[in-house]
């Protein structure tokens, strides 16, 4: 019988309660699913506030592994200095938790669908390609951006998760419409900024004269 990933995710967080956990050791435990699960306790933090610089972290690490995807490889490589780290308990079992509990969610509605499409290596490379793109929009140093690309990438992690190709059909055009809606962002804010410095310049010139 075929648990869901929800499921496979419960010795797992017993286990985290108990005694910390490596990433090592996270990935022999999640075995095919591992991209997945590390793309996810990489980005969802993002879905809050968080300090300037962290995403640079993250997004670095979802890059490297997209970068894995996009070659073919099928279970991912990380530096052994970052294969060893080790998360505090607490902070392992309440982010593993998440997971479970928006796995729960999306499995009402999240199913394997086009297994064609699923099982396609292209399809796998060109997942990793979105990863890797939105990864690098979750890295540029625009206000209030980065929760958008973090949905764009939990969208491809549960599709994959869950062997769902109408999710990664999705995820394509979710990614095209965040690419918008960065950019645009970025754009507004620096419009404003300009005009600010404008005024703030025409402000000055009127003083002196």
């Amino acid at each position: 019988m075929h648990l869901k990933f929800s499921q496979e995710l419960k010795p797992l967080i017993e286990r985290s309660a108990t005694q910390p956990i490596t990433l090592a050791e996270l990935l022999e435990e999640t075995s095919e699913q591992s991209f997945g699960l590390v793309i996810a306790l990489l980005t969802l933090p993002f879905l809050l506030p968080m300090p300037p610089g962290v995403s640079s972290i993250s997004g670095g690490g979802c890059i490297l592994l997209g970068l894995q995807m996009m070659a073919g490889w099928k279970a991912p490589w990380l530096p052994k200095r970052v294969a060893q780290l080790k998360f505090p308990q607490a902070f392992m079992a309440q982010l593993l938790k998440v997971v479970q509990s928006i796995s729960k969610l999306l499995e009402k509605f999240v199913r394997p669908r086009i297994p064609r499409l699923v099982n396609n290596s292209s399809i796998w490379r060109l997942n990793g390609l979105c990863i890797c793109w939105l990864a690098f929009l979750l890295i540029l140093p625009i206000p209030l951006t980065n929760p958008i690309p973090t949905v764009g990438i939990l969208l491809f992690v549960f599709a994959m998760l869950e062997a769902d190709g109408l999710l990664m059909c999705i995820g394509y055009g979710m990614t095209l419409a965040i690419t918008a809606a960065v950019f645009g962002i970025g754009y507004l804010l620096w419009r404003s900024r300009s005009c600010c410095s404008s005024s703030k310049l025409a402000q000055c010139c009127d003083g002196l004269s």
